[in-house]
This record gives C-alpha cells, structure tokens and sequence, in this order.
C-alpha cells in the first residue's frame, strides 16, 4: 500500500477578536507599565465610572502578563445616598477581576476651596495612604484625552500660563508617590465602548453633570460647541497643545534651576545683576522658585507675587518691600533681592 500523506496540523482554535476599545485601553496601560520602577503593585483608583472602570479591566489583564502585581482601591465619598454600596459593589467586581489587593476607603469631605476640590483631596490622601499600605509603585488614574482637553480649556478660561495649559501630567507625585495617567491619549468614547464590549455596568457620577461645577458645564456645553464650530478634531488637539506645553514647562524648568544656583549671593539673596540677564520666563521661575523655598504656599503664591518680585528687579524706583503670602517680606537691598522689610 502507498504510503499515506502526512496527516495536515490542526488548524489553532480561533481566537475571539478584542474590541478595538478595548485593545487601544490595554495598549495604553501597557506602555504605563512596561519599565515601571519598584517592583510593588499598582494600584487602580477605580469609582465605577466607565474611565476608572475601563482602566481597571485593562491593568486586570495586562499587569500579570507582564509580572507587575495590581490592586485596586475604591474612594467613598459619602456625598450621595447609596455611595457605601456602590463601592462594596466595585470591590467585589474588582476581586472576580484578579486584582489584589482592593479596599474601600471611607473619607469625610471637608477642607477649603469647595466641595469639587475638597474631594478630590481627600480622595488623593486616601490613594497615597493606601500606595502606602501596599508599597506600590504608583496609582492609576483614569484621566482621558477628553478630561485633558478640559483641564486646558479651564487653564484657558482662569488665564492660566504655560503650565496650566500645559494641564494634568503623565505622572505627578503627590507627597512621595507616583499618580500615573496612562489614558491621556484614549478618547473618552473608547473607555464607554471598552465598558460595552466587556460587560461591564458602570455608574455615572452626578457631579458630573451638575451645572454648578465650571468642569460640568464645560463637559456638557462649551467643548460640544467648539466641536460643532471647528470639528472633532478639537479634542484631540487641545490634549497635544497640553503636550506640547508641558515638554516646554519641563525644559523652561531645568533653566530655571540652573540659573537659580548661578544667581544666589551669600546670606540666602539673589543677585539683581543676575537676575536681569536672565530671559523673563526663565526669571519669573526662578523668583517663583525662591519664593517658595522662603516659605510661600504654592496654593497661595500667584501671578500677582512673582511680578511685585519681577517688579524690584526690573522696574525698580526705590519701592519698598512686596509681601508674599504667610507676610513674607521681601525687598531689594545693595543689589540682591533679600527677605526682610527695611529700608532699599
């Protein structure tokens, strides 16, 4: 008998295809993680939302591809009926998911600068307390390209410079530990259509709808209407215009701290001399920077307090001393700028 034919290999089992939200959120944590310092967990600050939720989904699938142990912890505000469990409901998926560890964290909003602000933090304390608990090595925070385009429209709106439009960072520490972005770059419809394709049910926030918050009524009517004047390509560009502007910050900053070391004078002054060769946008950091290591809040320390500063510099007629904030006096003396009133 002839020999028989060799027998064909199996055809492999096929594959269902991923959704393309789905691939380009997973894309998006992936590059976060690959290379990522510290070998603790991440940990995804997740409200149920279809951002964080989205954003848990993917770092639940691709952190153990690629050895990086991640968690998930969950902020209770208490601002709404039902929010204790709702987040008892997120920790629960977020255990069926393979995250560990998850927690619940109860915090009280209270603090200055309204109930948007004294939220979140509150909700900032609460994720590093945990990061510190778990030794991570940073949190995830479900921002999109969206979220960034808001951020720089409201820079815009408040007459922010440079590194307000240049808007919320990749990666920010907040007291010692990383806040990393990874979905900067993914459109908000993407973490909804990854929330479909997965199944998942999300929650929507109230606030986020609420018209008295500036961030709510730039959401709901005045991005819609610059996409409507000037295309959808809107959103996407403010996003790169932050990008961009924040490489600049980064690169103007660095001057800065060089020219801060180059211009100092004994007794903890600055050269005046030194200062004005300096180009004003690298000067007005430097004197920002100075102003803070005397002891100014940066929360309170303003455009107002860095140009009276600029002002002993630059426009000098013999002014007395400019006040930063917390009463610090600063005034310009034998040619350096030195803290303390005082006769010129």
């Amino acid at each position: 008998m002839p020999p028989r034919p060799p027998a064909e290999p199996a055809a492999p089992p096929e594959r269902s295809p991923v959704a393309p939200a789905v691939a380009a959120v997973r894309l998006a944590v992936r590059r976060l993680l690959t290379g990522l310092p510290g070998a603790g967990p991440v940990l995804v600050a997740c409200s149920g939302g279809p951002d964080s939720l989205a954003l848990a989904a993917a770092t639940a699938f691709v952190a153990p591809r690629l050895g990086r142990p991640a968690g998930l912890v969950t902020v209770d505000h208490g601002l709404q009926p039902g929010s204790a469990d709702r987040a008892d409901a997120v920790a629960g998926w977020a255990r069926t998911a393979g995250l560990d560890p998850v927690e619940v964290v109860a915090v009280r909003v209270t603090g200055p600068g309204g109930p948007e602000a004294a939220a979140r933090t509150a909700r900032y304390e609460a994720l590093v307390a945990a990061a510190r608990r778990h030794a991570a090595a940073g949190v995830l925070l479900g921002h999109t390209r969206d979220d960034q385009a808001e951020t720089v429209l409201l820079a815009l709106a408040r007459g922010a410079g440079p590194r307000g439009l240049s808007g919320m960072p990749v990666r920010r520490e907040w007291d010692g530990v990383p806040l990393l972005r990874p979905l900067l770059d993914v459109a908000r419809c993407d973490t909804r259509a990854a929330c479909a394709a997965l199944g998942l049910v999300t929650w929507a926030d109230p606030h986020n709808t609420d018209p008295a918050y500036a961030r709510s009524r730039v959401r709901a009517a005045a991005l819609p209407a610059l996409v409507d004047a000037l295309g959808p390509g809107v959103v996407a560009n403010l996003a790169r215009t932050a990008r961009l502007l924040a490489a600049d910050v980064a690169a103007l900053d660095a001057l800065a701290a060089a020219a801060l070391a180059d211009v100092r004078t004994a007794g903890g002054g600055l050269s005046v001399d030194g200062l004005s060769a300096l180009p004003a946008a690298v000067r007005t950091r430097v004197l920002h920077a100075w102003a803070r290591e005397l002891g100014a809040a940066p929360a309170d320390l303003s455009h107002r307090h860095v140009a009276a500063l600029d002002a002993l510099v630059t426009d000098w007629r013999g002014q007395g001393p400019t006040h930063l904030p917390g009463g610090l006096p600063v005034r310009r003396h034998s040619g350096r700028l030195v803290q303390g009133g005082g006769p010129a």
